[in-house]
């Protein structure tokens, strides 16, 4: 059955569309953006010509620019010296495993940061852009190997490429594809590279796929940096926990809860030779 989007997402996709401006025939490419690794993660994906990597990339750090602009002038951003370093140092683990998915993704330029906020969420930009809401941390009380495993997941986010993926399929179902107009008040045939990036990660929700693949990628990213990859089970279960026995809304379209946490389970016991050789 075919899940309707919400409001919110639709209005996204529309705009994500609305900010290529131009009618044309859209061409397609099918690639493999990342090995397999061990969870094995295969599937091949379909990214339209006009939303290139680089494009992404560089609208994925001015956009990251702005939030940490924004932050800092609402005296949110790095509040908590504490938080911010552990952040830091987990990811500093998790970076160097994302070799094994992408030769490239250990020399992207790695940025992690923590902003005040009452939501709980965390999120990685493309091109390795991380923020972490200080009420994930707090409202969850995470061990380091739960908030690995949040890190691992978003990470795996990116290397799939699948904000990149989400805008390709904006454009190839010509969803208000058109001449751009006030949507965005630019030219015609311009692209705000920062707006695209925003729509991606913040806005438009992952397909069930991405985030079973995110999922799988996230845990062995957690056991090879030598976090215990079954603290994505316990993470899942204190997230049911915060939002009073349904998941947060960011996570609305995820895999149902029992299948994902079966997924996980198996996922994670796949990779515990990872996590003992990292543990040595």
């Amino acid at each position: 059955m075919r899940q309707k989007l919400p409001q919110a997402a639709v209005s996204s996709w529309r705009r994500i569309a609305a900010l290529f401006g131009l009618v044309v025939a859209v061409g397609c490419a099918s690639v493999q953006t990342t090995e397999s690794g061990t969870v094995g993660v295969e599937r091949k994906q379909t990214m339209s010509t006009l939303v290139s990597e680089e494009d992404i990339n560089k609208g994925a750090a001015q956009a990251y620019t702005q939030v940490l602009d924004d932050a800092r002038r609402k005296g949110t951003l790095d509040t908590n010296p504490a938080d911010a370093q552990r952040v830091r140092t987990i990811a500093t683990r998790l970076i160097p495993p994302t070799g094994m998915f992408r030769p490239d993704a250990p020399g992207w330029k790695w940025e992690t940061h923590v902003i005040a906020s009452n939501e709980v969420n965390a999120w990685c930009m493309p091109g390795g852009k991380i923020v972490v809401y200080t009420a994930l941390i707090e409202k969850l009380k995470l061990t380091d190997d739960e908030l690995a495993a949040v890190m691992g997941h978003e990470i795996a986010h990116a290397l799939r490429e699948h904000g990149r993926e989400r805008a390709s399929s904006a454009v190839n179902q010509s969803i208000a594809l058109g001449v751009i107009g006030a949507a965005t008040g630019a030219g015609q045939g311009t692209m705000d590279l920062a707006q695209l990036a925003l729509e991606v990660t913040l806005n438009l929700p992952n397909s069930r796929e991405q985030e079973i693949e995110a999922d799988r990628i996230g845990v062995e990213l957690a056991a090879r940096a030598g976090y215990n990859p079954h603290a994505a089970v316990t993470l899942w279960q204190k997230m049911e926990q915060v939002s009073e026995g349904g998941p947060p809304a960011w996570l609305s379209t995820h895999p149902a809860r029992e299948a994902r946490q079966r997924d996980l389970e198996v996922y994670a016991e796949k990779v515990m030779p990872l996590y003992a050789q990292a543990r040595r």
